[in-house]
């Protein structure tokens, strides 16, 4: 008899369980789901906007944590009912947001597969993709936290919603607590922020450029947001993505029924809109100072505009009251005593200040001035504004020769550092006007048409010892001379003067024409916060700091957000110093003397653009850097298309130049803002570098009756033809030159010689740029209108 194995319990099959154990345990605990969700449901509650939407103050606190401001309170909200709410604006966010609206069940299975996808991976939960989840998460306003909880209970709510709630209910729910940015939550509110309309009489291109706002105001309000991002926030940029937005708005309702293409086609343009309104507690100052720091709050990524405006927050900020005080006083000052609109109406109209104190070490925002009235003028002027920097850019040109050092020119273009001889102030360089500019190999720098440049200083003048007019470097930064900055320049590489200017804490996308010789002399147009925060990097002997307004950010939970300081070593001690040592004789003796503070060193360059349309002054202390600029421009309502204003006789001056006015609020403001503070020296700087193009000139010799080839240099070459000089450039190249086709390129810095350039051969000019002169560009996509094009920006 065959005793056969039998199998049952022995061996590895008793681990295994039987299909009946399996499928009893699947059921089980699938029930268990059920029975859970279902308790879900049934313990979820319809939610009420009006009762969870009470609205909270944000606080914020001067750098002693004293109130500055508590804003929020009363929301900017109104319910009106669904017949009130036009049906182009209903149909508008359905067509472009939940198509299915009206006959879904308020949850999108996709959107919340993608969400539990992105939260398996550890990234943010997802809002909700359907309008009715919109509207469930809009109502619930007391729990915004990023978790998997809260979005469960959100899933569950919206099919609650869903199932109990009637559509024009959750629609007008939806529409009447969204938020449309300028504070504005609701589509009352949001018609009167933008067009001071209510919203039964909004027009459907109205309505559909509201839905877009839905997406997130600050990429999509016309009026830009550049405090929260410089370059994707620009007025032109949230322009060009509204209007596509609003167009496709329009497009979809059309497909789907809602609205006819007769009527689509009256809405091409983007609708017109008023500027955005300030709380009248936000006025002076502290309207700048709290969307300054708002931007900074939104910038660290801890809490999302919309959380931002429900409130419930304490905003600690760096900003000094005292300090803040102070620099408003030192520029009304200057308003009270020098500008007269009534007596001077074409000259003293329009005329802005900006600026910006920083503490040198830690990066800290003591103080800005934004304008006159933040209610009143829109525009924070310590911010981007568009103005071109002019000579104070120079610095960025020498730190680069220090710590880069100028190119050998029988090597290739792009060198290593050992290839390279750095520069010692002591190096000399031609002050002479009119000069051609070459490469750093010696050959003549031209443009793509094959256009030469030359280079005017202020007033024509040749600066330095004849017949060559040789001038150090120290001296050529004392009196502004553009001819040495420009060939420096050149010879290091602008690509290095970039990287310079980058290093010491400037934008990249503020830097604008590093193709292009004027580059040195400050064509680009970064922010009064930015300059004194790159300057603040030579203070500290090199160590850059990013400029800061906000400490700390708490709410009922604790503290959601700390700045932590981080610093870098720009440059080496050694070039910093010795950029210092060489800006200390500006005011010492040179350009700046008008900002010095008795018993104080004090380093810093002054700065004045071509056609007198912009003025600087840039300097610090070993413990505060400051930048103060002037300009003139129309009012906030021109913005689109600013246009930069000439300052010719503007407050009884001949010219504006860095010198005047910028330099004179800088010293009555400095010499408050530093009372109390310790009198400290800056380092003695390391010597540094080589003295270079030091070869002894030729001694000139008399002569009756001097030779053409030696004119040639030491006078305007004659009459340009009209093929590469009188004609205005290709669209490609920059016009207003400073090169053979100059019209209008004078230094304002040295004591206020004013009249324009000429072309070589030409007659002077009175200061009033040739009609062939391109007066402004087009906005940029920084977000800055260009007051000058990019060859003419010097002084």
């Amino acid at each position: 008899m065959i005793d056969y194995p039998r199998h049952g319990k022995d061996g590895w099959h008793r681990w295994v369980p039987s299909w009946r154990l399996v499928s009893g345990l699947c059921i089980a605990f699938f029930g268990c789901l059920v029975g859970a969700a279902g308790l879900a449901y049934a313990m979820v509650s319809v939610p009420v906007v009006d009762d969870s939407a009470v609205a909270q103050n944000n606080v914020y606190y001067w750098a002693d944590n004293t109130q500055m401001v508590a804003t929020g309170g009363d929301r900017n909200r109104q319910n009106v009912n669904l017949s009130q709410i036009p049906k182009e604006m209903r149909y508008a966010v359905i067509s472009q947001e939940n198509k299915t609206f009206y006959s879904d069940s308020g949850i999108d299975p996709k959107g919340i597969a993608r969400a539990v996808f992105n939260m398996a991976k550890g990234g943010e939960t997802q809002g909700g993709s359907t309008i009715t989840q919109q509207y469930v998460k809009n109502a619930m306003l007391n729990d915004q936290s990023q978790t998997v909880s809260r979005k469960v209970k959100e899933i569950f709510v919206s099919i609650k919603v869903g199932a109990e709630e009637p559509k024009d209910k959750i629609l007008a729910g939806y529409l009447n607590s969204a938020y449309y940015g300028r504070g504005a939550y609701g589509i009352q509110a949001a018609a009167r922020a933008y067009f001071n309309v209510d919203a039964v009489d909004l027009n459907p291109g109205q309505c559909a450029f509201l839905s877009a706002m839905l997406k997130g105001a600050t990429y999509f309000d016309p009026a830009g947001s550049v405090s929260i991002d410089p370059v994707g926030a620009t007025p032109q940029a949230n322009q060009k993505r509204a209007h596509s937005q609003m167009q496709d708005t329009l497009d979809k309702m059309v497909e789907y029924g809602h609205l006819s293409q007769t009527e689509r086609a009256k809405y091409t343009e983007l609708p017109s809109t008023q500027n955005p309104q300030s709380n009248a507690k936000l006025g002076g100052q502290i309207g700048y100072l709290v969307r300054l720091a708002k931007a900074s709050v939104l910038k660290s990524g801890e809490v999302s505009e919309q959380q931002l405006e429900k409130g419930g927050y304490s905003i600690y900020t760096t900003f000094d009251k005292k300090k803040v005080d102070e620099l408003e006083k030192s520029v009304q000052k200057v308003y009270k005593d020098k500008i007269d609109p009534k007596k001077r109406p074409e000259k003293d109209t329009h005329v802005q200040f900006g600026g910006a104190s920083i503490d040198t070490k830690t990066g800290a925002i003591k103080a800005i001035y934004g304008g006159e009235d933040a209610t009143k003028h829109f525009t924070n002027n310590a911010d981007v504004t568009g103005a071109q920097v002019g000579s104070t850019f120079k610095p960025f040109v020498l730190a680069a020769a220090m710590k880069w050092g100028v190119r050998d020119p029988d090597l290739g273009e792009v060198q290593a550092q050992d290839e390279r001889t750095v520069v010692s102030p002591k190096s000399l360089y031609s002050g002479k006007n009119n000069l051609k500019i070459n490469n750093y190999d010696g050959s003549i720098w031209q443009n793509e048409k094959g256009e030469q440049w030359r280079q005017e200083n202020d007033g024509k003048d040749n600066v330095g010892s004849p017949p060559d007019y040789k001038i150090d470097l120290r001296e050529a930064m004392r009196e502004s001379v553009n001819s040495a900055f420009v060939q420096l320049g050149m010879d290091v590489g602008l690509d290095k003067v970039k990287e310079a200017a980058v290093d010491a804490g400037l934008l990249e996308d503020s830097l604008a024409g590093s193709g292009y010789p004027s580059f040195s002399i400050g064509v680009s147009d970064p922010s009064a916060i930015r300059m004194a925060g790159a300057y603040a990097t030579f203070a500290d002997s090199g160590k850059q700091r990013e400029p800061y307004s906000v400490t700390k950010v708490t709410n009922k939970d604790g503290t959601v957000y700390t700045h932590k300081v981080e610093e870098k070593q720009a440059f080496t001690a050694k070039v910093a110093d010795n950029v210092t040592d060489v800006l200390k004789t500006v005011v010492e003796k040179g350009t700046g003397t008008n900002a010095q503070l008795p018993g104080r060193e004090v380093a810093g360059k002054t700065g004045t653009t071509d056609g007198n349309k912009s003025a600087w002054f840039v300097g610090y202390t070993p413990q505060l850097s400051t930048a103060i600029s002037m300009y003139r421009y129309p009012d906030d309502e021109t913005i689109k298309n600013r246009t930069f204003l000439e300052m010719y006789g503007t407050g009884g001056e001949d010219k504006i130049h860095g010198a005047s006015f910028p330099s004179t609020i800088w010293q009555d403001y400095m010499s408050d803002a530093m009372k109390g503070m310790k009198a400290e020296k800056f380092p003695k700087p390391e010597p540094i570098g080589e003295v270079i193009n030091d070869t002894p000139s030729p001694t000139p010799t008399p002569s009756p009756s001097p030779s053409a080839s030696e004119t040639e240099e030491t006078s305007p070459s004659p009459t340009p033809s009209p093929s590469d000089t009188q004609t205005a450039p290709s669209p490609s190249t920059p016009t207003n030159t400073c090169g053979v086709f100059e019209w209008n390129c004078d230094d304002g810095d040295n004591a206020g010689n004013g009249n324009g350039g000429n072309g070589p051969g030409g007659s002077e000019g009175s200061g009033s740029p040739s009609p062939t002169t391109s007066e402004t560009g087009e906005e940029g996509d920084s977000g800055t209108s260009r007051g000058n094009s990019i060859w003419g920006a010097n002084g």
